[in-house]
């Protein structure tokens, strides 16, 4: 029986989003992050997309966003010229860190005590966070601005991207073990610690490599220019979007379309699967994040898939299930809350 695609539309932010990160499942759940031009990233709920709180320190744009595994900690990156990393449980801004031009990008190790950073002075930057007085590590050989940077190989290794390169870096040499480039602008990259996967984005072309050698996989084209891609955590499929709007899903294997949906008004900037692999987020020029099912009609989160009855002509659908008590939680938490980081609810809806 046929299922229809019914995304939860998560408001909130005022101008595109640009970047989204989940951290890993912990006794909670899961949590995801927004990074937006508004200079006000987002924590919510992963699997509801219920909005938590927003971090409040940021004088200009947030460029990039991230979560330490456990979901304590929180790092964001701005035109502002500094990366912030905030208490996520607390909303508390922990450590302001100045840099000398806007900052694109930010990701912690797996034990959270260094953060790696990286922006318009072409420099990648590695913070020892249990002494925040002292200078950062600097690695320079970047001959533009750096759009993204990110630990591997369990944090032995650093993988970073300029416009048309993508460099691989020894952590313990600080030198450049391989590049690659391309003869267009990247426009993401991902890393995949199962199978050790380089998921980078340029054109209208999603590109695999591995993460340790830098050598080829394979490659798929797009009908449109792709500016994010997202390798699911079985490596059976991927989601990409980009310029045209839409959502697509591909089979990692043969390459070949399996679904489109479109559902934002804008641009996708960003796409990503969460860690258990059950939905994937979205984050587009049109300031909404989207959070979509992996399978549709299963009941999961704020999904619960219920049948028409035999003989009716319709489609099944998943129906939006809200708690009875969200609206009365979410009051309670924002009055509780008031004078700290969180400000007006955002709303979730489908």
């Amino acid at each position: 029986m046929a299922m229809r695609q019914t995304p939860l539309t998560c408001s909130g932010h005022t101008r595109p989003v640009v970047d989204l990160a989940f951290s890993g499942i912990t006794p909670y759940g899961y949590f995801l992050i927004s990074a937006c031009k508004d200079g006000k990233p987002m924590l919510r709920q992963g699997d509801t997309g219920d909005w938590i709180g927003t971090f409040l320190g940021h004088k200009g744009a947030v460029w990039g966003a991230t979560l330490n595994k456990d979901a304590t900690k929180a790092a964001t990156a701005a035109a502002d010229f500094t990366a912030k990393v905030w208490d996520a449980v607390s909303g508390d801004e922990l450590m302001t860190l100045a840099h000398k031009h806007i900052v694109k990008t930010v990701d912690f190790t797996q034990d959270s005590n260094y953060l790696l950073t990286g922006g318009q002075d072409k420099l990648l930057r590695i913070y020892d966070l249990n002494k925040p007085e002292a200078d950062p590590k600097e690695i320079s050989g970047h001959t533009s601005g750096i759009k993204k940077a990110l630990w591997c190989s369990e944090d032995k290794q650093i993988l970073s991207a300029d416009d048309k390169t993508v460099r691989l870096w020894d952590h313990a040499t600080m030198t450049e073990v391989k590049s690659l480039n391309f003869n267009m602008s990247v426009s993401s990259m991902e890393y995949i610690p199962e199978g050790e996967i380089l998921v980078i984005t340029y054109g209208r072309s999603i590109a695999f490599h591995s993460a340790v050698s830098l050598d080829p996989i394979k490659s798929f084209e797009a009908p449109a220019t792709i500016n994010s891609a997202s390798l699911h955590r079985e490596k059976e499929f991927l989601v990409a979007g980009g310029e045209d709007f839409k959502l697509y899903k591909y089979d990692y294997n043969s390459g070949e379309e399996l679904e489109s949906y479109k559902g934002h008004f804008g641009p996708i900037h960003c796409v990503r699967f969460s860690p258990d692999g059950e939905l994937y987020a979205s984050g587009s020029e049109d300031g909404t994040l989207r959070l979509w099912q992996t399978v549709v009609g299963k009941t999961y989160g704020l999904w619960k898939c219920v049948l028409p009855e035999e003989d009716s002509g319709e489609l099944a659908k998943p129906k939006i299930s809200f708690p009875e008590t969200a609206e009365e939680e979410l009051e309670e938490i924002a009055s509780e809350n008031s004078d700290s980081i969180y400000s007006s609810t955002p709303e979730v809806k489908a």
